[in-house]
């Protein structure tokens, strides 16, 4: 009779174990979905915002600059960036479907980058951005504090462009970005106003190289008042 009621008790704590297992980890298979879910539909807006800025350059050639903004991409790119990191934490940087989100992520921002390079050479506008490049292997013992400036720099100019690459991705656009601008393995790594710098950089180190950073501060201020 003991041995009867044991084994009942046996099964239904197995039963009930078993139970919560999978519901953690559906639960868990859930919200990561979602987050990946959220990374693609944040992706297809910028996607829209890039052809719509394309399409706003194309009809330049046949007007003025006067209505021509930098546009609201790089704040866009930011928050797909951080959405993206933290599902790339969430789900391993091995995950397939995080590889193949990195790679488009990556092609927006060259798309982004290349397109405020026309605008400025057609209007006399010059945006100002970054070039980031970094690891996530324990080769970069400083490119997790890099990013973290950077992502502060971010918020404090919304107008500054931060462009981040991962060193070592399998894209030969990346590459070849690396190729062109001869960026070494030492990172982390930053290319600001064709001038490449290797080492970690504080805020205040490169607000020092970009002394425009506080006219742009000064300019957004100015505008918000008015």
């Amino acid at each position: 009779m003991n041995n009867s009621i044991n084994w009942k008790q046996y099964v239904l704590s197995f039963t009930i174990t078993a139970v919560i297992f999978i519901t953690a980890i559906l639960m868990s298979n859930y919200f990561a979905q979602k987050r990946v879910d959220e990374i693609r539909g944040i992706q297809d807006k910028i996607a829209i915002d890039t052809l719509s800025s394309e399409t706003q350059f194309s009809l330049l050639e046949e007007s003025s600059c006067k209505d021509v903004g930098t546009g609201s991409l790089s704040t866009e790119l930011g928050t797909l960036e951080d959405k993206l990191s933290y599902t790339e934490k969430e789900r391993g940087e091995s995950d397939i479907e995080v590889q193949t989100l990195k790679k488009y992520y990556f092609l927006l921002e060259i798309k982004d980058y290349l397109l405020m390079n026309k605008i400025s050479q057609k209007c006399n506008k010059t945006p100002i951005s970054i070039i980031y490049f970094y690891s996530l292997d324990d080769s970069c013992a400083d490119c997790e504090k890099e990013g973290y400036v950077l992502t502060k720099l971010r918020e404090t100019y919304p107008d500054l462009r931060v462009y981040s690459f991962d060193y070592n991705a399998d894209l030969s656009a990346v590459k070849t970005l690396i190729s062109i601008n001869k960026i070494k393995s030492e990172l982390p790594a930053l290319i600001i106003k064709d001038n490449v710098y290797y080492g970690f950089k504080s805020v205040e180190d490169i607000e020092k190289v970009v002394p425009e950073l506080k006219k742009m501060k000064t300019s957004t201020t100015t505008s918000v008042k008015k």
